[in-house]
C-alpha cells in the first residue's frame, strides 16, 4: 500500500491584491521522494522526524502503510525509467558480497523482503541501545513522511511536477496538491489579519475566556497555538496527545527560546501587508515576506536571531 495525499489546511486572499493566495497543505507521501519537494525554496516546510519518531512507532507505520512502487519502470539511459516491467527478481538468501543468486521473487515479493529484512535490522539496533537518528535511517526507504506545506506561489511546482517526465510518485502527489488548492475554501483577509493554519473556532473562543479578543495577548496565544501545531504538522503532538493550549505554550517555549531558535513552524503563519509609499515600494514591509513573498509578513521575519 502507498499513500500519496494532499489536504488543505487553510487558505487566505489579500483583499488588495487577489493574486496574493496563500495555501497550507497537509501532506503525506513516501519518505523516497522527500528531497524533490526540499528543492522547492517557495515552499516552507515541516515534516515528520526520523529522528523524532520512536523506533517501534516508525516500524508499525511501515508495516501498516508501506511504501511500494506504484510503477515500476525498466532501466535505461536518463533520469526517467523506461516502460513498466514485470520480470523476476534473482536473490540469495546470504547476506554477504559475491553471493550466489539461488532463487526468484515476483518484483512486490523481493520489495516486501527487503523491507522485513530493514525492519529485522532496525529492530536490532533498537535493541542493542542505537538512538532512533540512526536506526529509523534503515525503515526510511519503505516509510511515509508527514508534510505541512505553505506557499503563496504553487505554479512552478505544479509545471515541473505534474508532468510526464517527474518521477511518477511526485506527479502523483502534484496532482493531488493542484486538487487541494483547486477546492480550497479561500478567506479573504484584509491588511493586518493573520494566516494561522490549525486554529479553529472553538480555539478561539476558549481562548477568548482568557484573554479580550481585541487586545494583543490574544492574537499572540493564537500565533502560538498554531506555530505548536505546525511543529508537530497535526492537532496532535509527536506523542499523540491532543495539541491543548498548555502543551502548546510549552512547545512554543521550547522552539523560541532554545539557544538558537528553532524558526521554521513559525514561517506558515503570515499577516497581511499594509500599502507601501514612496520609497517602501507596493508594500510597506516587503522586506518580511521572507520566501512566501511580498505582499506578506511572515512571522519567522518578525522575530530576533531569525536568521545567525
Amino acid at each position: 500500500m502507498t499513500t500519496i495525499s494532499a489536504k488543505s489546511i487553510l487558505a487566505s486572499r489579500h483583499a488588495l491584491d487577489h493574486n496574493i493566495v496563500g495555501h497550507t497543505i497537509l501532506c503525506r507521501y513516501p519518505r523516497p521522494i522527500h528531497a524533490e519537494v526540499l528543492t522547492h525554496k517557495v515552499f516552507s516546510r515541516n515534516a515528520g522526524s526520523s529522528r523524532a519518531l520512536p523506533v517501534k512507532r516508525l516500524i508499525q507505520d511501515v508495516i501498516n502503510d508501506p511504501f511500494v512502487p506504484l510503477y515500476w519502470g525498466a532501466n535505461q539511459k536518463g533520469m526517467q525509467a523506461g516502460e513498466e516491467i514485470n520480470t523476476q527478481v534473482w536473490v540469495s538468501d546470504q547476506i554477504q558480497p559475491k553471493r550466489s543468486r539461488t532463487r526468484s521473487l515476483t518484483r512486490e515479493q523481493a520489495w516486501e523482503r527487503a523491507m522485513w529484512l530493514a525492519i529485522d535490522m532496525a529492530e536490532a539496533f533498537d535493541a542493542a541501545g542505537y538512538h532512533k537518528q540512526i536506526v529509523n535511517r534503515l525503515l526510511e526507504p519503505f516509510s511515509h513522511i508527514t508534510v505541512l506545506i505553505t506557499s503563496t506561489q504553487w505554479s512552478n511546482f505544479l509545471a515541473l511536477r505534474d508532468h510526464p517526465d517527474a518521477e511518477p510518485h511526485i506527479q502523483i502527489l502534484a496532482r493531488e496538491i493542484r486538487k487541494a488548492i483547486e477546492g480550497a475554501d479561500v478567506r479573504t483577509l484584509q491588511p493586518g489579519q493573520w494566516h494561522l493554519p490549525f486554529i479553529t473556532d472553538e480555539d478561539r473562543a476558549d481562548l477568548a475566556g482568557f484573554y479580550n479578543p481585541d487586545e494583543e495577548a490574544y492574537q499572540e496565544g493564537l500565533r502560538k497555538l498554531s506555530v505548536a501545531r505546525c511543529a508537530s504538522t497535526s492537532y496532535k503532538t509527536v506523542e499523540g496527545f491532543d495539541m491543548t493550549l498548555e502543551r502548546a505554550l510549552a512547545i512554543y517555549d521550547k522552539l523560541r527560546t532554545a539557544d538558537i531558535l528553532h524558526a521554521s513552524p513559525f514561517e506558515h503563519q503570515f499577516q497581511m501587508d499594509e500599502p507601501g509609499s514612496g520609497f517602501h515600494g507596493k508594500w510597506l514591509n516587503e522586506h518580511l515576506g521572507g520566501n512566501l513573498g511580498p505582499g506578506v509578513i511572515q512571522l519567522r521575519k518578525t522575530l530576533p536571531n531569525e536568521c545567525l
